[in-house]
Parts: structure tokens; sequence; C-alpha cells
């Protein structure tokens, strides 16, 4: 009997808050504070007949470390990307001497699909039509970087059928490199683009695959990630469902700043979620009509959440309140009917080994793999945070090393994190009573003499020093976290 196969589907900056579940009492109770008024039709029936781990997270915010994390099962001190992937940034690329996800996948047997955003490469210039150029479009040499890439196949780490590109931010004008390297431009909205493409695999349409061995496909569509301001970002049908509604029956959440000008996207941004549903339920029958469902593990989740006016905030990510940080995470296991709500930490690292774990791959996990197999915990755990910026450049001012300006930690029911200057002194502090302060507005004092807050350092202490982060090396705040207490 052939291993299960695996549906891994992860949208681009899709917010926890952003699920319709979330409407029902049961779920209810495992949010902080009121959901968006979203219709995800086809995630709500999928969630009934899947797990939904409501304490999961993405420990690095933004696009790529997330990325890294999930191919290597390392955090980003460790996974080669630090920060987001530009041409800029030669310190941040996921090295091809890594074992990742999709090697051990294809070492035991999977047919490896990828269709969607990459965004893993330092952009070179290897435009396989073009040699010698870049692929972004954008690039003018000297003055901006290049964020797409082409992924050339010795940097693919397994993948059999290729269809994606780097990083390219127009949803309805989106551009694609097969397995070959031939460029598509479909001029369709890119989620329902992919969708079509994952189902041909999944069909087997074009014979791609042996049919006799299981398969592994990672789905990445980039909506509901920026820009989301106009009809040129979504699809006309799915603005409807919101483009009628004013901005306070949208933008519900209590710590939600409706004065912000981004506030007018908020119809944009859940037209794009709605988009994603309607597409992650046509991909779903899809396989439900190959016989496959029964013996199919499928993931529903995202990079990172997206602020959306919460703060006071223009930026949609890269900070530890509960919308950027938190992201959705639903797992159906194969023969799995019933839904079931588990509230463990699942951190970005964790996915490697918690999925190969699952398919019963588990002593194919890397013994230098940081994360953990987390579906099965008995307890709660905490999540780290982590925000990198650019660091010291070299003399032609490319980013060579990166700057670790803030780390923190999610528990049970504290979010705590810390922000340094360059030179290693305490600039600022978050600490929040989740219970009390839902919605993340009400900063307490850091009282060392709180046992409550010793503990939660000494959590925040023991996770950077197994993890050997910068901070546990440098020994930053050393006179708040007692590294020296743990081992």
């Amino acid at each position: 009997m052939k291993r299960p196969n695996l549906l891994y589907v992860f949208p681009d900056q899709f917010r926890l808050m952003s699920l319709g579940i979330w409407q029902n009492p049961t779920y209810s109770a495992h949010l902080s504070g009121r959901p968006d008024p979203v219709t995800t039709p086809n995630l709500d029936t999928f969630a009934l007949t899947a797990t939904s781990y409501t304490n999961a997270v993405s420990n690095c915010p933004v696009c790529s470390p997330h990325r890294g994390s999930l191919m290597t099962g390392l955090y980003p001190n460790k996974s080669g990307v630090p920060l987001n992937c530009n041409s800029d940034r030669l310190c941040s690329d996921l090295p091809q001497s890594q074992t990742c996800f999709t090697d051990i996948l294809s070492q035991a047997g999977y047919h490896i699909g990828y269709i969607g955003k990459w965004h893993l490469d330092l952009p070179t210039a290897n435009d396989p039509e073009s040699p010698g150029r870049f692929v972004d479009a954008y690039f003018v040499e000297g003055e901006q970087p290049a964020w797409d890439s082409y992924t050339e196949p010795k940097r693919r780490h397994g993948i059999d059928y290729w269809y994606g590109y780097g990083t390219f931010d127009q949803h309805t004008n989106p551009h694609y490199y097969d397995s070959h390297g031939k460029r598509y431009e479909p001029k369709v909205w890119s989620a329902e683009h992919e969708a079509d493409k994952a189902i041909e695999y999944i069909t087997n349409q074009s014979g791609v695959r042996d049919d006799s061995h299981p398969f592994a496909l990672f789905v990445s569509m980039n909506p509901p990630h920026s820009p989301y301001n106009s009809l040129k970002d979504c699809r006309e049908a799915d603005l409807a469902l919101y483009q009628d509604k004013g901005t306070n029956s949208l933008l519900v959440r209590e710590n939600a700043d409706l004065e912000l000008e981004k506030a007018k996207s908020a119809p944009y941004y859940f037209a794009n979620v709605s988009g994603v549903d309607k597409e992650f339920g046509r991909i779903v029958d899809a396989l439900k009509q190959t016989g496959e469902w029964e013996n199919t593990l499928v993931v529903f989740t995202s990079d990172h959440g997206e602020t959306l006016c919460s703060h006071g905030l223009e930026d949609a990510k890269n900070c530890i309140y509960n919308e950027s940080f938190q992201v959705p995470f639903l797992v159906k296991s194969p023969q799995q009917n019933e839904a079931d709500i588990a509230t463990q930490f699942i951190s970005s690292p964790d996915i490697m080994p918690s999925i190969l774990s699952k398919l019963g791959l588990s002593d194919q996990v890397p013994n230098t793999v940081q994360g953990e197999a987390r579906f099965e915990a008995s307890k709660n755990g905490y999540a780290l945070y982590f925000r990198n910026l650019d660091g010291e450049k070299d003399h032609l001012g490319k980013v060579i090393d990166y700057f670790p300006q803030s780390r923190g930690i999610k528990t049970e029911r504290y979010t705590l994190a810390l922000e340094v200057s360059p030179e290693y002194q305490l600039t600022k502090t978050r600490l929040f009573d989740d219970q009390s302060d839902p919605y993340q507005r009400h900063p307490l004092e850091l009282d060392v003499q709180n046992p409550a807050f010793q503990s939660l350092l000494r959590q925040l202490a023991q996770g950077l020093t197994r993890i050997e982060d910068p901070w546990y090396q440098h020994q930053v705040l050393s006179h708040l976290i007692p590294y020296n207490e743990v081992k």
C-alpha cells in the first residue's frame, strides 16, 4: 500500500481572524477578539473534517523567513533565510546544500509538485529566456533591487513538477516558469490559475507522474498578500461580497484604526480571502473526485498574518501582534472525518517534522532540525518571535549580515517582545496579558520581580539558548533574560 499523499496549500498573508469558522461558538472561544466578517464556506466545510490548530504562528512573520523554516525545519538564524529575499540581501538565500522538506519526501518515493510563489532564492541574472538578465520586470540596474527570481532545477530541492516564480505582486497579471524554464503569462487572477494547475496535477491530466507513487503537492497562492487596493487585485464576484459594506462593519476588531488610509482596502483584502476560499474548494473537489481524499494529508495555512489597520499600523506584518503573528493551520489526516480543535503551539520549523511524522517518515528527519513534531503534543508549550533587519553591508552596498532587532515569546497567556538598538540596548518592551487584553491594547510593565514574568523570561532564555540564537550568543539583555539559568 502506498503512503498517504500530501496537499499543502498556503496562501500568503492570510490572517487567522479571516476564517468563517470563528463565527461558530465552538471555535470562537479560541480566538482573541472578534473574527473578521468573511465568507469562507469551503474552508468552513473543510474544518468540519480537520483539526484546527488555534496556536499556530509565523515566528518571523515575513514571507521568506517563514518559508525557509518550512523547508528546513530550522529557525531563521540557521535556515539561511533570516530576511526577505531580494538581490540586495546576499545573506538570505535557501542553501542548495540544505536537506529540505521536499528532498526528504522525494527520497521517500514521493513525486513532488510545487505551484506558485517560492521566494526563497537570492535573485540572480539567470533569466532562462535572456541569459545574463534578471527576470524582475521592474529591475533597473543600480537603482533598485530585483525581487522576482527564476529557480533553476539545481535549486528546487527534489521538486519534480515546477510551475512557479520568485515573488511578483500583480494578482491579475501573474507569470510562471515551468519545469523546463518556459515562461507563461495567463492573464488570469493568480489563485484561480494556480488552482487550475493544481487540479491538472492531482488528476494527472498530462501524465506528469506515476500514479503508483504518492504525491506531495505544495500550492503557494499570493493573494491575499498586498496589493489589495482595486479591482486589479481581485475578482469582481469576490469583491461583490464586501464592496457595499461600510469600513466599520468590515474592520470590527477593537484595535483597528479606521482613520488610516489603508482602511479603504478592507473590501479588497476580504475579496481575496473569499477568492482563495473558492479556489481551495475547487482543489479539494478535484482531490475527492480522484478517490484520493481519504488517503491524503491536507494542510491549509499561511506564511504570516495581516495587521489590516490594527494598532494603527500601515505595515501588514513583521510584528508580534496577533493579527500578524498568528496564522490559520487546518490539518485533515488521512481517514479523518470529524472536526477537532488543538491548542498546542505550532511554530514554523515544527511544520516539517510534524508532517513527516504524520506520513510515517519521522526517522527521515535530520537530527539538525530544530522544530519538533507537534501534532500529538500533550502540552501547549510556547512560540518564539523574531524580527530581523538589514545588518552589515559590503563595499557595494549589499547586505551581508542581519541585525536581530527584536526577540520575544508567546505563551498561552502572555505575549512579550523586546527590541534593542544596534548597541544591544533595550529600546522598547511590549508585554500583554492576552487573557484580559485580547486586542493587546494595554501593555504591561515588565516587573522582573513578578513570578509570572520571571517564568516568561526563563522560557525565552531557554528557547533562544536551545536554537543558539544571536541574542544568546551575544548575551543580549542578560540582565533580564537569564541565559545562565537554563540548560
